[in-house]
């Protein structure tokens, strides 16, 4: 078992830090850029390219599920990267992921349409979407950890690993950017004719980038004392699923409702605004706006748990999310373009206390030796009941009741869940990394 000094005796120089931090957000923010990229395409261009024109309605749902399909994936990634990455280290799984999806998003630029191969060319996208949710699956786990565990005491682990979970709005904005760049220089017809492919093929560009920074990370300290005690776990799903069933639950309860409402606040802005007479443009500018309150929410959120715990910024960023989902329509249906981003960007914000830091929270709930496993499959699975569904859920829902009002409620009933699931952890804020599962598995030993 790791002993308690692990992380008072290995705690790095701060430049160590630094380098890796910055390897981390870099490389992360590639990554969600590639998931992103298609985010925007599914609801913008993908239902008019790869899928019949019979039924633009049906179009546009078979589009959004080929979203989800990723977050299905996801789960299965991180059990085979989170296995690795409990075994080989968290260094080379961030190597592997990083170039699978960046070369799974080139190819999808690449893709022939509907027009030309049929029925092959959406079973090529979905394949290749399956690809990213892999790949994605693994990088968000190494990614933590790395930070995470080079501050084992904790004295700023909240907002190391907040850090890392900027690499989401980093990607998002980098993507509708490249988007709304589009719709301002090229046609609509033009984008459908091939401009659609460029932030596709750029991915080729970014993995390079993304891998020479990554390249010379050292492995996190923990992780390495792990491997001199030669006290790896052999099957770290079994004894995740084994010892840690209530982490492993409570930890995808804890992010279900975060998932939601981060695709009503911005991608569904491309799917409901045309509903109200307003240009999707307006939903782009919105969605950057969104962005940009998370890469100032989410830093801010992560020290704010140092300082005061995880639970209390975690539960306030969902009690005021709840509020402003129900502001958050009414805003829309005045369809003034100043409230549509504000309604976004406000929300957004609001969201960033559910989102910063998760980055520390999940991490903190398991022992080192599975830690990657269970950190990355908690994560993933509350990915795959809350992205996977929300595109469809919402979309049937304002179709069916001609209403925002029913995806507000069934906002508010993931984030009560939320609110319950991080209320049942205990508080990890001051915990030392080393110490987490070892002081239980004494006492389970005690008669």
């Amino acid at each position: 078992m790791v002993t308690s000094n692990v992380g008072a005796s290995t705690v790095p120089h701060r430049s160590s830090i630094g380098r890796v931090v910055t390897a981390s957000v870099i490389g992360t923010s590639l990554e969600w850029y590639d998931l992103f990229i298609y985010g925007s395409a599914a609801a913008l261009v993908f239902p008019k390219l790869f899928f019949p024109q019979d039924n633009p309605a049906t179009a546009l749902l078979l589009s959004l599920a080929s979203y989800g399909v990723a977050f299905v994936a996801r789960p299965l990634g991180a059990i085979v990267f989170g296995h690795f990455g409990d075994l080989i280290g968290r260094k080379n799984i961030l190597i592997i992921t990083l170039v699978t999806m960046g070369c799974g998003t080139f190819l999808v630029g690449l893709l022939p349409t509907y027009s030309v191969a049929g029925i092959a060319a959406p079973i090529a996208l979905v394949t290749l979407r399956l690809v990213q949710g892999l790949a994605l699956g693994g990088e968000w786990g190494g990614a933590a950890l790395m930070v995470n565990e080079y501050d084992a005491e904790g004295k700023r682990r909240g907002l190391l690993g907040s850090l890392v979970q900027t690499a989401s709005p980093i990607g998002l904005l980098t993507a509708n950017g490249v988007f709304a760049l589009m719709t301002q220089v090229a046609t609509p017809d033009a984008i459908l004719n091939g401009i659609w492919r460029v932030p596709f093929l750029l991915s080729a560009l970014l993995v390079i980038i993304g891998y020479f920074i990554r390249r010379d990370l050292t492995e996190t300290p923990l992780f390495e004392e792990v491997e001199r005690s030669e006290r790896a776990a052999s099957a770290p799903l079994v004894e995740v699923v084994r010892t840690a069933r209530r982490q492993l639950l409570l930890g995808i309860g804890s992010r279900i409702g975060s998932d939601c409402i981060f695709f009503v606040f911005t991608f569904f802005l491309l799917v409901y605004l045309p509903r109200l007479g307003v240009p999707s443009a307006v939903g782009l500018e919105a969605i950057l706006a969104a962005a940009i309150a998370q890469i100032i929410g989410i830093p801010l959120s992560g020290a704010l748990s140092d300082r005061i715990g995880r639970r209390p910024v975690l539960i306030g960023g969902a009690a005021t999310t709840i509020i402003w989902a129900y502001v958050f329509f009414m805003l829309l249906h005045t369809k003034v373009p100043a409230l549509i981003i504000l309604a976004s960007f406000v929300g957004m914000f609001f969201h960033a206390g559910m989102w910063g830091p998760l980055g520390s929270f999940l991490p903190e709930m398991f022992e080192t030796r599975v830690r990657c496993t269970g950190a990355s499959l908690s994560f993933q699975l509350a990915g795959l009941l809350g992205n996977a569904l929300i595109p469809i859920v919402a979309t049937q829902l304002v179709i069916k009741f001609d209403s925002p009002w029913p995806v507000a409620v069934y906002l508010t009933f993931w984030l009560v869940v939320m609110i319950a699931c991080v209320a049942a952890v205990p508080e990890t804020v001051h915990a030392n990394l080393a110490n987490i599962g070892v002081r239980s598995k004494r006492q389970q030993r005690r008669p």
